[in-house]
């Protein structure tokens, strides 16, 4: 079974809230909300993975000194293992700007626990609960 590794962020605002997007649709889990990030590619790094990815989905830059990794998971779909790591970054530059379609929302992590999520980032939700 094949282990895909996944950089994911808790872009975390002055009130506290965390972004979260909706998946696109027709991908896997479409229109659940997840942590912004995607997959490693092969000879990159996680936080240039996720440095490049949310250039890509979100149009800011963020700075790799401003990636702090936090935890990680893991999950298995039918088909796959993910390792899901997750960082938190509190500074970026630019304005999150959705630009693959998909819905954005801020919230507060006791807020998260009514949102649906892919399975594999539900147990992000209380991890961030109990720090934030």
């Amino acid at each position: 079974m094949k282990t895909i590794l996944v950089s994911a962020v808790a872009l975390v605002d002055l009130d506290g809230r965390v972004l979260l997007a909706s998946r696109p649709k027709g991908k896997h889990l479409e229109g659940m909300y997840e942590f912004p990030g995607g997959k490693v590619e092969e000879g990159e790094s996680p936080e240039a993975a996720l440095i490049r990815e949310l250039k890509e989905e979100l149009d800011i830059n963020v700075a790799e000194s401003c990636l702090s990794p936090f935890t990680f998971v893991t999950h298995k779909y039918d088909e796959k293992f993910i390792l899901l790591m997750l960082y938190l970054c509190r500074k970026w530059q630019g304005e999150v700007t959705p630009l693959e379609g998909q819905h954005l929302i801020w919230k507060t992590p006791n807020a998260m626990r009514d949102i649906p999520m892919p399975p594999a980032d539900v147990p992000l939700v209380a991890m961030l609960r109990d720090f934030l």
